[in-house]
Protein backbone atom coordinates (compact mmCIF):
# COMPACT_ATOMS: atom_id res chain seq x y z
CA UNK A 1 0.00 0.00 0.00
CA UNK A 2 2.77 2.42 0.92
CA UNK A 3 4.62 1.46 -2.27
CA UNK A 4 1.75 2.85 -4.34
CA UNK A 5 1.89 6.11 -2.41
CA UNK A 6 5.66 6.26 -2.87
CA UNK A 7 5.33 5.67 -6.64
CA UNK A 8 2.65 8.31 -6.99
CA UNK A 9 4.63 10.94 -5.14
CA UNK A 10 7.83 10.06 -6.99
CA UNK A 11 6.17 11.09 -10.25
CA UNK A 12 4.34 14.17 -8.92
CA UNK A 13 5.07 17.51 -10.55
CA UNK A 14 5.82 20.56 -8.43
CA UNK A 15 3.52 23.54 -8.99
CA UNK A 16 4.37 27.15 -8.24
CA UNK A 17 1.84 27.13 -5.39
CA UNK A 18 3.26 24.82 -2.72
CA UNK A 19 -0.13 23.58 -1.52
CA UNK A 20 -0.82 22.03 -4.94
CA UNK A 21 2.21 19.75 -4.58
CA UNK A 22 0.80 16.44 -3.28
CA UNK A 23 3.80 15.94 -0.99
CA UNK A 24 3.33 19.33 0.60
CA UNK A 25 -0.45 19.00 0.82
CA UNK A 26 -0.15 15.64 2.60
CA UNK A 27 2.64 16.97 4.83
CA UNK A 28 0.53 19.97 5.78
CA UNK A 29 -2.25 17.64 6.91
CA UNK A 30 0.27 15.63 8.94
CA UNK A 31 1.56 18.82 10.59
CA UNK A 32 -2.00 19.98 11.27
CA UNK A 33 -2.70 16.65 12.98
CA UNK A 34 0.31 17.25 15.22
CA UNK A 35 -0.76 20.84 15.94
CA UNK A 36 -4.39 19.96 16.71
CA UNK A 37 -3.70 19.68 20.44
CA UNK A 38 -1.73 22.93 20.49
CA UNK A 39 1.65 21.23 20.95
CA UNK A 40 4.04 20.36 18.12
CA UNK A 41 6.33 17.89 19.84
CA UNK A 42 9.69 16.82 18.46
CA UNK A 43 8.50 13.20 18.36
CA UNK A 44 5.59 14.26 16.13
CA UNK A 45 7.95 16.09 13.80
CA UNK A 46 10.23 13.03 13.75
CA UNK A 47 7.23 10.85 12.87
CA UNK A 48 6.38 13.17 9.97
CA UNK A 49 10.00 13.00 8.75
CA UNK A 50 9.83 9.18 8.92
CA UNK A 51 6.60 9.17 6.89
CA UNK A 52 8.00 11.54 4.27
CA UNK A 53 11.18 9.55 3.83
CA UNK A 54 9.78 6.05 4.35
CA UNK A 55 6.27 5.95 2.96
CA UNK A 56 6.75 8.73 0.41
CA UNK A 57 10.33 7.80 -0.50
CA UNK A 58 11.70 11.34 -0.37
CA UNK A 59 15.39 12.20 -0.05
CA UNK A 60 16.62 13.97 3.08
CA UNK A 61 16.86 17.29 1.24
CA UNK A 62 13.35 16.93 -0.17
CA UNK A 63 12.02 15.91 3.27
CA UNK A 64 13.48 19.10 4.78
CA UNK A 65 11.95 21.26 2.03
CA UNK A 66 8.52 19.58 2.14
CA UNK A 67 8.41 19.70 5.93
CA UNK A 68 9.36 23.39 5.98
CA UNK A 69 6.64 24.21 3.44
CA UNK A 70 4.09 22.03 5.25
CA UNK A 71 4.81 23.69 8.59
CA UNK A 72 4.46 27.18 7.08
CA UNK A 73 1.17 26.30 5.39
CA UNK A 74 -0.22 24.58 8.49
CA UNK A 75 0.53 27.63 10.63
CA UNK A 76 -1.37 29.93 8.26
CA UNK A 77 -4.14 27.58 7.11
CA UNK A 78 -7.70 28.71 7.65
CA UNK A 79 -9.24 25.48 6.36
CA UNK A 80 -8.22 22.02 5.17
CA UNK A 81 -10.08 21.88 1.87
CA UNK A 82 -7.26 23.10 -0.36
CA UNK A 83 -4.99 20.34 0.98
CA UNK A 84 -7.54 17.52 1.10
CA UNK A 85 -8.69 18.43 -2.41
CA UNK A 86 -5.18 17.86 -3.80
CA UNK A 87 -4.68 14.63 -1.86
CA UNK A 88 -8.12 13.29 -2.75
CA UNK A 89 -7.55 14.00 -6.45
CA UNK A 90 -4.16 12.29 -6.47
CA UNK A 91 -4.61 9.19 -4.33
CA UNK A 92 -6.71 6.06 -4.61
CA UNK A 93 -9.09 5.04 -1.84
CA UNK A 94 -6.52 2.66 -0.32
CA UNK A 95 -3.82 5.34 -0.43
CA UNK A 96 -6.13 7.83 1.30
CA UNK A 97 -6.83 5.25 4.00
CA UNK A 98 -3.06 4.81 4.38
CA UNK A 99 -2.73 8.58 4.79
CA UNK A 100 -5.36 8.52 7.54
CA UNK A 101 -3.31 5.83 9.26
CA UNK A 102 -0.28 8.11 8.96
CA UNK A 103 -2.29 10.97 10.47
CA UNK A 104 -2.99 8.69 13.44
CA UNK A 105 0.71 7.77 13.69
CA UNK A 106 1.54 11.47 14.01
CA UNK A 107 -1.31 12.23 16.40
CA UNK A 108 -0.38 9.33 18.68
CA UNK A 109 3.42 9.73 18.42
CA UNK A 110 3.61 11.73 21.67
CA UNK A 111 1.82 8.99 23.63
CA UNK A 112 -1.18 11.23 24.30
CA UNK A 113 -4.72 10.56 23.08
CA UNK A 114 -5.91 14.11 22.54
CA UNK A 115 -9.60 14.72 21.81
CA UNK A 116 -8.49 17.64 19.61
CA UNK A 117 -6.34 15.41 17.40
CA UNK A 118 -9.15 12.84 17.31
CA UNK A 119 -11.62 15.55 16.22
CA UNK A 120 -9.22 16.79 13.56
CA UNK A 121 -8.88 13.35 11.98
CA UNK A 122 -12.65 12.80 12.22
CA UNK A 123 -13.11 16.04 10.22
CA UNK A 124 -10.42 15.15 7.67
CA UNK A 125 -11.71 11.61 6.99
CA UNK A 126 -14.84 12.67 5.08
CA UNK A 127 -12.89 15.36 3.20
CA UNK A 128 -10.61 12.58 1.96
CA UNK A 129 -13.65 10.36 1.21
CA UNK A 130 -12.56 7.90 3.91
CA UNK A 131 -15.47 6.27 5.71
CA UNK A 132 -15.69 6.19 9.51
CA UNK A 133 -15.17 2.43 9.54
CA UNK A 134 -11.90 2.75 7.60
CA UNK A 135 -10.78 5.65 9.79
CA UNK A 136 -11.35 3.56 12.93
CA UNK A 137 -9.46 0.59 11.48
CA UNK A 138 -6.64 2.95 10.46
CA UNK A 139 -6.39 4.13 14.06
CA UNK A 140 -6.29 0.56 15.33
CA UNK A 141 -3.47 -0.28 12.92
CA UNK A 142 -1.54 2.87 13.91
CA UNK A 143 -1.90 2.05 17.62
CA UNK A 144 -0.66 -1.50 16.97
CA UNK A 145 2.33 -0.21 14.98
CA UNK A 146 3.28 2.21 17.75
CA UNK A 147 3.00 -0.53 20.41
CA UNK A 148 5.42 -2.78 18.52
CA UNK A 149 8.16 -0.14 18.38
Amino acid sequence: MFEAIRNFFASAEVDLRPETDPHIAACTLLVEAALADGIYADCEQDQIRDILSGAFGLSDARVAHVLEQGEELAESAIDHHRFTKVVKACLSRQERIALVEQLWLVALADGEKSPFEDAFIRRIGPLLAVEDRDRIFARTRAEARLRTR
